[in-house]
C-alpha cells in the first residue's frame, strides 16, 4: 500500500481519511485522495455525464537506474493537487516498412495489382541519421493511466456494490500506441445494459527497446525482460488497490485490448505459468491477440547486441547512462531499420514472466483458469504484415525464414509442403501472397483465439469481425464508435448496428459476465461445435470457427525454433 499523509490545506470539503473525494477552492471538479497523491478530475463530459481523471501516475519515473528495471511505487507527492493537464505518452517508433504496408492495403482495396512491387530494403541507419520531430507528449516518464468514471458512480461511492471496470491495453506492435482513446461510446453503451454504467481505465506501458529488450547478456547484466508486461501488471494491480476510491469494484475488472493489447492479455493470463496467484482481473476480451513469437535466446541476444551497436554502447550500464534524448533516438533507429513485418521488439520467452509461449502454457494448463474470456479476431489479419513481393515458392520459404529465423528445416518443410501447400484452384488461397498472408493471419493472430477456447474447455465467447475488408485493426473504430452516421470509407464505421452490438457485447460482458446486445440473436458460448458470432456488414449470425483446424494445433506446439 502507498503511504498516506495530511490532506492539502486548499480543501474546502474533506471526509477525513485517504480515499475521500471532495472539491477544492480552485475548481468545482472533484478531487480523489489516493493516499500518495491528490488527483483532480481534468474535465467533465456534459453529454455523457462522466469525469475524466487524466494522467494519474501509477509508477515512479523509469529513468536513470530504473531504466530497464521493473516499475516501482511512486513517491508520495501531496504538496499540490494533480490535475493531469500534462499529457504523456511513451517513446514511439515505426519501422520503415510500415509506409509500404499502408500502400499495399490501399492497392488491395482499390483492386490494383501488386505484382510489380519491388522487394523492400530496410534503410541503413547510423547515429547521424536524423530523428524526426517528436510528439511533445513523448517522455520516458510515461507510466500514467486515465480513469473515466460516470457521475453517478462517483457520487454513490461506498454505497452498495461497486461498479464494473473496463481496462484498455492498446495495440501498436509493441513499439507504438498510447492510452488516449475516447471511451464515450463505450460508456454510453454500458448505460443500455441493466444496472448499467462502467468505469473505464487505460494505461501507458513502455514500448520498443525501452519496454521489451531481452536476451542472456542483457538479463545477466541486471536488465528485466518483458518490461511492458510488468508495467501492465503494475497498472492492473493499481486498479485492484485504488479503483474503489472512484466507485469501482476490484472484483469486477475486465481487461480488453486489440493486437499487441490482446497479445499482452494472453501473456497476463498465462503469467508466471499460473504459479503466482490469480491474475489482477476477472474477465478478459482479447481482440486479434498477436505477437511474433520469440523463444530463441540467440534471436534475443542478437537484438540486444544490435541495440548496443546503434547506441554506441557496450553494456546495459552504458544504456542506462544515455540521456533520455539519446535513448529515444537509439530506440527509433533500431526499429526504423527492421526487416519487413518485423518490429524487432515484443514479448519473449524469458524464463520467468513468460516461461514458455502462451499457447504452450495454455495447452499445459499453466494459466489462471478462473478468468472468463470473450475473444475476437478479424477475417483478414495477415495482409498488413505480408511482404507484397512474394510470388514463388522460394519467396514463400524466404518469408518464413524472415518471420521465424531459427525454424528447423523439417518444420519449414512441413509448413510449406503440408500445412500451407502451394496455391491450387479452388483452395484456401489463390496466390503466393494470399498463401503467406493466410499463414501469418493464423500463426500470429487467429490461432491464439482457438488456444483460449480449448484451454477454457470451450466455455468462452468467440466472435469474428468480418465487415469488409476486415483487415487487422479495422475493428477498433467499432469498439470506440462515438455515434453518428455510417462512414462509407473502408477504415470507418460502415455499419452502425455492428458497432453498437460490439460495444454492448463488451460492456454487458463486463457487467454481467455474458455478452448481450439489443435486437441481436443470443451470443452462445464456443462449445464443442466451435461456435463463433459473426459480425458482418449484412448480418450478425453464428458460424463455425475456421481456426478449429490441424494447422492451429501444430502452431500451438511451438515447433518453430
Amino acid at each position: 500500500m502507498r503511504s498516506s499523509g495530511s490532506i492539502a490545506a486548499a480543501a474546502t470539503l474533506l471526509l477525513g481519511a485517504a480515499g475521500a473525494w471532495y472539491t477544492d477552492s480552485e475548481s468545482s471538479l472533484p478531487v480523489v485522495d489516493l493516499g500518495y497523491q491528490l488527483q483532480r478530475a481534468a474535465g467533465f463530459n456534459e453529454t455523457g455525464r462522466f469525469y475524466n481523471f487524466s494522467n494519474i501516475r501509477y509508477a515512479a519515473p523509469p529513468v536513470g537506474e530504473l531504466r530497464f528495471a521493473p516499475p516501482q511505487v511512486p513517491e508520495e507527492n501531496r504538496a499540490n493537487v494533480n490535475t493531469g493537464s500534462e499529457g504523456r505518452i511513451c517513446p514511439q517508433a515505426t519501422p520503415a516498412w510500415g509506409a509500404e504496408a499502408v500502400q499495399l492495403l490501399t492497392k488491395l482495396l482499390l483492386g490494383v495489382s501488386i505484382n510489380d512491387t519491388e522487394p523492400f530494403v530496410p534503410p541503413v541507419v547510423n547515429w547521424s541519421t536524423p530523428l524526426p520531430r517528436q510528439d511533445p507528449r513523448i517522455s520516458e516518464d510515461c507510466l500514467f493511466l486515465d480513469v473515466f468514471v460516470p457521475e453517478d458512480i462517483l457520487a454513490s461511492k461506498g454505497n452498495g456494490t461497486g461498479a464494473a471496470v473496463l481496462v484498455w491495453i492498446y495495440g501498436g506492435g509493441y513499439t507504438g500506441g498510447n492510452k488516449n482513446e475516447n471511451p464515450a461510446g463505450l460508456l454510453a453503451a454500458s448505460g443500455n445494459v441493466t444496472d448499467g454504467n462502467v468505469i473505464y481505465v487505460a494505461m501507458n506501458y513502455r514500448l520498443g527497446s525501452l519496454g521489451w529488450t531481452s536476451g542472456p547478456s542483457y538479463q545477466a547484466e541486471g536488465g528485466t525482460a518483458n518490461l511492458g508486461l510488468h508495467d501492465q501488471r503494475f497498472a492492473l494491480e493499481w486498479v485492484q488497490e485504488y479503483i474503489h476510491l472512484f466507485g469501482g469494484d476490484p472484483n469486477r475488472v475486465t481487461v480488453f485490448g486489440e493486437s499487441a493489447g490482446g497479445g499482452s492479455i494472453m501473456h497476463q493470463i498465462t503469467a508466471y505459468g499460473g504459479e503466482k496467484g490469480p491474475a489482477p482481473f476477472q474477465q478478459a476480451v482479447p481482440q486479434s491477440p498477436g505477437w511474433t513469437p520469440v523463444s530463441s535466446n540467440l534471436q534475443q541476444e542478437l537484438t540486444y547486441q544490435g541495440l548496443l551497436e546503434i547506441a554506441n554502447a557496450t553494456s546495459l550500464a552504458d544504456l542506462r547512462k544515455l540521456s533520455s534524448e539519446d535513448a529515444i533516438k537509439a530506440n527509433y533507429l533500431h526499429i526504423l531499420s527492421a526487416p519487413y513485418a518485423s518490429y524487432r521488439y515484443g514479448p519473449v520467452v524469458d524464463g520467468t514472466f513468460a516461461p514458455q509461449q502462451p499457447g504452450q502454457l495454455l495447452a499445459q494448463g499453466r494459466f489462471d483458469k478462473n478468468v472468463s474470456v470473450m475473444v475476437g479476431h478479424n477475417t483478414n489479419e495477415g495482409p498488413y504484415f505480408t511482404p507484397p513481393y512474394i510470388r514463388t515458392n522460394e519467396d514463400f520459404r524466404a518469408s518464413l525464414r524472415n518471420a521465424f529465423p531459427y525454424i528447423p528445416e523439417p518444420s519449414l518443410d512441413y509448413i510449406a509442403e503440408d500445412l500451407y501447400p502451394p496455391p491450387v484452384q479452388g483452395g484456401l488461397y489463390q496466390t503466393q501472397f494470399e498463401r503467406s498472408s493466410f499463414l501469418i493471419g493464423e500463426a500470429i493472430f487467429t490461432c491464439n483465439t482457438y488456444y483460449l477456447a480449448k484451454a477454457y474447455n470451450n466455455q468462452t465467447y468467440n466472435y469474428l469481425f468480418s465487415v469488409p475488408p476486415a483487415f487487422h485493426g479495422l475493428d477498433v473504430p467499432y469498439t470506440y464508435y462515438e455515434g453518428g452516421a455510417p462512414d462509407s470509407s473502408p477504415t470507418g464505421v460502415r455499419n452502425v448496428t455492428v458497432a453498437r452490438a460490439l460495444q454492448e457485447f463488451i460492456t454487458s460482458f463486463a457487467m454481467e459476465g455474458r455478452p448481450d446486445a439489443d435486437g441481436i440473436k443470443e451470443f452462445r458460448m464456443y462449445g464443442p461445435d466451435a461456435r463463433v458470432m459473426n459480425l458482418n456488414i449484412t448480418s450478425i449470425d453464428e458460424v463455425r470457427d475456421r481456426n478449429a483446424n490441424r494447422r492451429c494445433d501444430w502452431w500451438q506446439k511451438a515447433l518453430y525454433f
